[in-house]
């Protein structure tokens, strides 16, 4: 079957799945740097000084930035040799914005699934998290989210995310600590069967199995 490589068509056919990309036309810059400007003088900061007179702008299309998922379409293939083993990929790259403190944090993903019909393009594991990192996050909903699109485009036998991340709002307040937050999620089997989520679940360790992760 040819695969469906459009980016985000009007029509998907079934080989692709879009996600949801929030438009252009809904990001209002010259607000949002007006708003930058009032949260700087409501701090006690002058957005007129030499060093904060561009700061608004650059906030605004910073925030802008990493609230924007990068469109694509999860492309899949047919199963046409029955491959019946685990696909995985670790340590993806991501940043996020927490969406309690606006604060960044930043990680790595592991995802992996038991093929069913479909087998995804390999580069899309990684897509996936990129998009669902770009928005206001939870690391705990950011993994669910994962598992949740690998799940229904693949309607995969199994499918399991293990997220590692640092998240500044523990580091620059409150506690001021910086720990790595450890969260899974896992979907069909990976949930259902005792044995293929001790499996499932010591892949995603990968190398350091006496590493604990948090399930969820």
């Amino acid at each position: 079957m040819t695969a469906n490589s459009s980016v985000v068509p009007d029509r998907v056919e079934a080989s692709g799945w879009p996600l949801h990309v929030v438009g252009h036309d809904e990001l209002d810059l010259d607000t949002a740097a007006r708003a930058v400007f009032d949260l700087l003088v409501a701090l006690g900061q002058d957005p007129h000084s030499d060093d904060l007179a561009d700061t608004p702008r650059r906030v605004a299309s910073a925030l802008a930035e990493a609230l924007t998922p990068i469109p694509f379409t999860m492309t899949t293939f047919a199963n046409d040799g029955e491959y019946d083993e685990l696909v995985f990929m670790r340590d993806i790259p991501f940043e996020s914005l927490c969406a309690h403190h606006l604060l960044p944090f930043t990680g790595v993903a592991h995802v992996a699934y038991l093929p069913g019909e479909r087998v995804v393009g390999l580069s899309k594991l990684a897509r996936v998290v990129a998009h669902f990192s770009r928005r206001l996050q939870t690391q705990e909903r950011l993994t669910a989210q994962i598992a949740d699109a690998l799940q229904e485009a693949l309607d995969a036998s199994a499918v399991g995310v293990a997220i590692e991340a640092t998240h500044m709002c523990m580091a620059v307040r409150g506690v001021r600590a910086n720990p790595t937050t450890h969260t899974t999620a896992t979907r069909g089997l990976a949930r259902d069967d005792p044995a293929m989520r001790a499996e499932l679940l010591q892949v995603l360790r990968g190398a350091d199995a006496r590493r604990p992760l948090a399930t969820g």
